[in-house]
């Protein structure tokens, strides 16, 4: 699943410290303390994030969920997908319900090939 929000995934993901030294670096979260991101953090991580800058999108877009993604939440790519077709980019969201953060089942590896094979045929 694509990371599109770092800021809403930092509270409802199994690696926190991920969005906090991506957007921030090294050195930037406490693993002794856990402590929840503040607003300060919150907003350097938005501002890292694909979705603050979803405005300068033109290239079409696929998606992959796993469905069962407890690492990086389905929602993030229902947002993205949902706004990218709002501002009327090509956009396909492929979502498998039964993976999770590797999208690994070979049903679904073998019609995720599938699927990016056509959509580059396409939109080349």
């Amino acid at each position: 699943n694509p990371v599109t929000n770092i800021a809403s995934m930092a509270g409802v993901t199994d690696i926190p410290d991920w969005c906090h030294i991506e957007a921030k670096g090294l050195g930037s979260y406490d693993f002794n303390s856990y402590l929840p991101a503040d607003a300060e953090s919150l907003g350097v991580m938005f501002s890292k994030s694909p979705a603050a800058h979803v405005a300068n999108v033109k290239s079409p877009c696929l998606l992959a969920v796993g469905a069962k993604d407890l690492r990086v939440p389905p929602s993030q790519s229902v947002e993205y997908y949902q706004t990218l077709r709002a501002k009327g980019v090509p956009t396909r969201m492929l979502m498998y319900p039964e993976d999770s953060h590797p999208l690994d089942r070979p049903a679904t590896e073998a019609n995720h090939w599938l699927n990016i094979a056509a959509w580059i045929e396409h939109h080349m």
